[in-house]
């Protein structure tokens, strides 16, 4: 492999005028972080005045002081539980991510209870469905810190009630597959609630705060007319003395938490082998071998609108080993680029976008994911595409066909898959480039990503023309007023819907990052895989049962 030679001036106008703009998206991004964070913060005296500690200090005490965390999910529900972007609070109610605990690689997910008492929210739901896919596909020890009312009845819809039943077969799929889920129970849990330490392999009670039943004493009365108090229906003591749901008992959350930690410190054969750039990041050390060119140009690399052209070699550059890199046919369809690199001592290919996917392109990609898999190594695919080529040339030279053949290898890929949106990612590209629907193990998107069937401006143009047809077949001719408003009114929607953040709180990837962190975050994500290969799970017909 050579070094690549870049030929971009990182001090010119443009990649300031592009790394201010990238900037201010990462700092709009950080402020929804923090909201969710003050917002639960707000409920901070009711937890003091408990002798509880608020959600983020659990999952602060839980892992291991200084080693990795990677978040997951942190914008799922922004823009769908409010219109007013002001007010909208991202996070779906609850906190998720990947670290360690023991010295042991977990999914941790916590409910934040300090917003609306962690009742499950309609993008909550879909979150931890999503955390829990991740946590099976990668073997993630999966521990559960939970405090939640339940579903709110005030916004009750029958599609999360059945739907939500998918959590539960989630934890019984964990479970039976050989993977440890691990309850810490904090607070309450309510009817389909109380199924989460009901199926999990450990569980572990706080005295006095823990509430685990099917029906709480006021649904209890409305039901059967029987009174009787939280503690004899489910509380901490009844249920690890009489019942047996939990198998630890703990004076507060603290203990909980330490037992907790003692009981994943037993899981002896997941201390699977740390690579070296695991060992780098446990130390907050540069991992092995760092690229020659400087992260921070790319900041201004990506820019802010799909028409500008963008020569993604130069973002690859800034990510992998060295910066050295294996181009494969570099002069057969050069709009899709395909290279061999490593990252973070990893050997992976990367399929990146300098435009459509031509014929040329499609059938480069098609050929370097089978050889990618006769290999044995993760791709990587860096999206910056408009989609598949379109014309008469294009549609005579086979772009269905060969199209659909890279779609087919995408579908078929026998090894791991990444994600990166870096910037558009429309039409049948995003599916041809691995997007959401292709179930890659992990995608992400940098804060000027954008997702749709086609640009904003195109879609509308297209209807405006349709609308043109029809109004001539009668005989009219278009009201140019009205014609330019419905115009501008379509890309205002496209542009809504295809904005990052808006797609995120769709948990329509798997978080936005800083661009910057891309490189951290791609070796983190190859440490989790290579370390799923290596762990051997002992699978079983059924999950683990509460006895």
């Amino acid at each position: 492999m050579s070094q690549y030679a870049s030929q971009w001036n990182a001090a010119g106008a443009q990649a300031q005028a592009r790394s201010e703009a990238t900037l201010a998206r990462i700092a709009a991004m950080r402020e929804l972080e923090e909201r969710a964070a003050q917002a639960s913060f707000k409920s901070k005296p009711q937890f003091e005045k408990r002798g509880q500690l608020l959600p983020r200090e659990r999952v602060g005490l839980l892992l291991d002081a200084g080693a990795p965390w990677l978040a997951l999910c942190s914008l799922a529900g922004y823009m769908q539980d409010s219109t007013d972007p002001a007010r909208s609070v991202p996070g779906g109610g609850m906190i998720a991510g990947i670290g360690f605990v023991s010295g042991v690689r977990c999914m941790v997910v916590a409910s934040d209870s300090g917003i609306e008492a962690g009742a499950i929210q309609e993008k909550g739901l879909d979150k931890i469905l999503r955390v829990q896919e991740i946590a099976l596909q990668n073997k993630l020890p999966f521990i559960h810190l939970v405090e939640s009312a339940g579903a709110n009845l005030m916004r009750y819809r029958v599609e999360g009630f059945v739907l939500g039943g998918g959590l539960f077969r989630n934890l019984a799929r964990l479970s039976a597959a050989g993977i440890p889920v691990i309850t810490v129970q904090h607070g309450s849990g309510t009817a389909g609630g109380a199924y989460m330490p009901g199926l999990s392999d450990v569980v572990i009670m706080v005295q006095g705060r823990s509430r685990a039943f099917l029906a709480g004493p006021p649904l209890l009365k409305a039901a059967t007319g029987e009174i009787a108090s939280e503690e004899e229906l489910g509380g901490a003591q009844m249920h690890t003395s009489i019942s047996g749901l939990g198998e630890h008992l703990a004076q507060d959350d603290r203990q909980a938490l330490a037992m907790a930690r003692d009981v994943v410190d037993r899981l002896s054969q997941w201390k699977c082998h740390e690579t070296h750039s695991q060992k780098a990041q446990y130390a907050h050390q540069e991992i092995a071998n760092p690229p020659l060119l400087n992260a921070e140009d790319l900041l201004g690399l990506m820019p802010a609108h799909h028409r500008e052209p963008v020569d993604m070699r130069e973002i690859i550059a800034r990510l992998v080993d060295g910066s050295e890199l294996l181009e494969f046919k570099p002069g057969y369809g050069a709009a899709t680029v395909c290279v061999q690199a490593d990252i973070g001592g990893h050997a992976i290919g990367i399929i990146s976008n300098n435009g459509p996917i031509d014929v040329a392109g499609a059938n480069k990609a098609t050929h370097f994911i089978q050889w990618m898999c006769q290999l044995g190594q993760p791709i990587i695919y860096l999206q910056n595409t408009t989609g598949f080529m379109v014309g008469k040339d294009s549609e005579q030279g086979g772009m269905i066909k060969h199209g659909s053949k890279m779609i087919q290898a995408v579908t078929n890929a026998s090894v791991p898959q990444i994600t990166i949106q870096c910037g558009a990612s429309f039409g049948a590209g995003n599916y041809g480039m691995c997007g959401r629907g292709y179930a890659p193990r992990f995608l992400f998107s940098w804060p000027g990503a954008k997702t749709a069937v086609m640009g904003g401006e195109q879609a509308a143009r297209t209807m405006q023309i349709v609308s043109e047809a029809a109004l001539a077949r009668k005989g009219l001719a278009p009201d140019p007023e009205q014609s330019q408003q419905q115009f501008e009114q379509i890309v205002a929607m496209f542009e809504a819907q295809a904005d990052v953040f808006y797609t995120s709180g769709l948990l329509l990837d798997d978080g936005v990052i800083d661009p910057r962190d891309t490189r951290e975050v791609l070796a983190f994500c190859l440490d989790t895989m290579a370390q799923a290969a290596q762990r051997s799970l002992r699978p079983m017909q059924f999950g683990v049962a509460r006895m």
